[in-house]
């Protein structure tokens, strides 16, 4: 069976998307995780940081997914000023040519200069130095001509009706449609994409709210505003003054001035009045083609259809914002969000649980940690580097593993996450038997003992006396840990496979410092 997803459909579910991240009811998180990419096994290679070999491609199973879980660090609430539906950025440079909207773009009617197939595909809009964004009405294509001309005159008005940019004449008429904001350009700006603003149908913006209100064709009674020539045909009746025509189809009060030269061909169309209702149209010229059957060839007027209601009315739909991007930043004003670590992946989950909460309670914290820590007393001189495995006998039981993500000397804190590369067969990191099987796979929690932390050339205890969410350095500066810790020992703040993982980005490691900032921008395509 023939059948095809529309661009509707795309859009449809980028706004169902953004309702769902800026609803109430819902919770989305931007984490990092994987802070030990070069241990082998389960996604993770010795060649992950390779110069030469990308990082493995995210595999798409629970399987994977509950792994990514047990390496996540950390994350950061996404909150509605964090997302915005996008558009590709289609910059205007002087001399370029750009396409026209049109209704009627398909395989058998392609854009005279991208030769795109569909609307969406076409460089019909521009975004010029200051931040505005505006439609191309008519690209001088109109004429004898049916090639568009070089847009000389760079459109910079925010008038509400489509306009000539300048005294050029190169034939190009703009709609105004919005200027991004400044905060915009600083969050969502892009070589590729441009911000759209959110809200467009329901906003009281002064900007947009004007745009969309005179764009509204059931007020202002204006609906076409261009009829193209695609042929000027020949042997129609001279005209040496313009005369005015219908528009007939299934909308009504559609109006053209129409001009002939001397061979009959039709070198003007300019549209009077633009009516209302239509879908589509043909132009009468009955009263100027009574010799073109035998003495010429038949033109052909195409009467262009603007967005349902108007130009303006509708942003979402008119540019086809079928992509979303999600801006996150992740610095040192979070105490989750460790300095010293290193990440390998970037992800979106969306309603995770906070530990113990259950059912359909969601985690509301603005950030989280996904990481276990301990609260250690000893010798602070010694070393521990990101990935090292830290054990702990377990009297009676065995042992407790962790791989370190953060080592933090001043505060005597050690953060930790426990995967099942600790205890499946170390040399094939799955299933397969091995004689150490009852040792390596039982994962067991580090308790609040006596008994030491230790890995290779280090040696502490567990702080027990500790208990709480902040702690004194030894050079007396107060510093808040982020979770809270009892008799040395603190939980992570998310359940274990929780929510849903949305999105998955593996990326080459990126080792921080604490005066480092990540801006995180994820765009996601519908």
């Amino acid at each position: 069976m023939a059948a095809i997803i529309t661009d509707q459909f795309r859009i449809i579910n980028a706004n169902n998307f953004m309702k769902d991240v800026t609803s109430g009811d819902n919770s989305y998180y931007a984490f990092l995780g994987l802070a030990n990419p070069t241990v082998s096994g389960f996604g993770r290679t010795d060649t992950w940081n390779s110069t030469t070999i990308q990082p493995p491609s995210p595999v798409d199973s629970i399987n994977y997914n509950n792994h990514v879980y047990d390496t996540m660090l950390f994350g950061r609430k996404v909150f509605p000023g964090d997302v915005r539906r996008l558009i590709r950025k289609v910059s205007w440079t002087k001399g370029t040519s750009y396409d026209m909207y049109r209704h009627d773009y398909s395989t058998t009617n392609r854009s005279l200069v991208s030769n795109s197939s569909r609307l969406y595909s076409a460089n019909y809009y521009v975004m010029n130095k200051d931040f505005r964004v505006y439609v191309c009405i008519n690209n001088g294509s109109a004429g004898i001509t049916t090639i568009a001309s070089a847009s000389l005159d760079e459109p910079g008005f925010t008038d509400l009706e489509p306009s000539a940019a300048g005294v050029s004449g190169d034939g190009y008429l703009w709609k105004y449609m919005f200027t991004v904001p400044p905060a915009d350009i600083v969050k969502f700006d892009s070589t590729e994409y441009v911000a759209v603003p959110n809200d467009w149908e329901t906003t009281i913006d002064a900007d947009v709210k004007v745009v969309r209100d005179n764009g509204d064709s059931t007020v202002n009674n204006n609906q076409i505003k261009v009829v193209s020539i695609d042929n000027p045909g020949r042997g129609y009746n001279f005209l040496s003054s313009p005369i005015e025509v219908d528009i007939l189809g299934d909308g009504s009060g559609g109006k053209v001035r129409i001009l002939t030269n001397t061979n009959g061909e039709i070198i003007q169309a300019q549209v009077t009045q633009g009516g209302q209702g239509y879908s589509y149209g043909r132009v009468d010229l009955s009263s100027i083609n009574t010799n073109v059957s035998t003495n010429g060839r038949f033109a052909k007027l195409s009467p262009i259809i603007p967005p349902t209601l108007g130009h303006g009315f509708n942003a979402y739909k008119e540019l086809g914002t079928d992509k979303v991007l999600i801006y996150t930043r992740f610095d040192a004003s979070s105490y989750d969000f460790v300095p010293d670590t290193i990440f390998g992946q970037v992800g979106l989950v969306r309603n995770p649980q906070a530990v113990g909460a259950s059912g359909t309670t969601f985690l509301q914290t603005s950030e989280f940690s996904a990481l276990k820590s301990i609260k250690f007393t000893g010798d602070t001189s010694q070393a521990l580097g990101i990935g090292t495995v830290i054990e702990q006998n377990i009297t009676g039981v065995g042992t407790a593993r962790g791989y370190v993500a953060s080592y933090d000397i001043d505060t005597q804190v050690i953060k930790y996450f426990q995967d099942r590369t600790l205890s499946f067969n170390q040399s094939l990191y799955d299933q397969t038997d091995s004689n150490d099987v009852a040792n390596q796979t039982p994962v067991l929690e580090f308790t609040s003992t006596a008994n030491a932390i230790t890995s290779t050339a280090f040696s502490v205890n567990v702080d027990t006396t500790f208990s709480g969410i902040s702690t004194v350095t030894p050079a007396g500066r107060t510093v808040d840990l982020g979770v809270q810790f009892t008799n040395g020992i603190a939980d992570a703040e998310i359940n274990k496979r929780s929510g849903d993982l949305i999105y998955l980005d593996n990326r080459p490691s990126i080792t921080r410092n604490e005066r480092q900032k990540e801006d995180i921008k994820i765009v996601l395509e519908f």
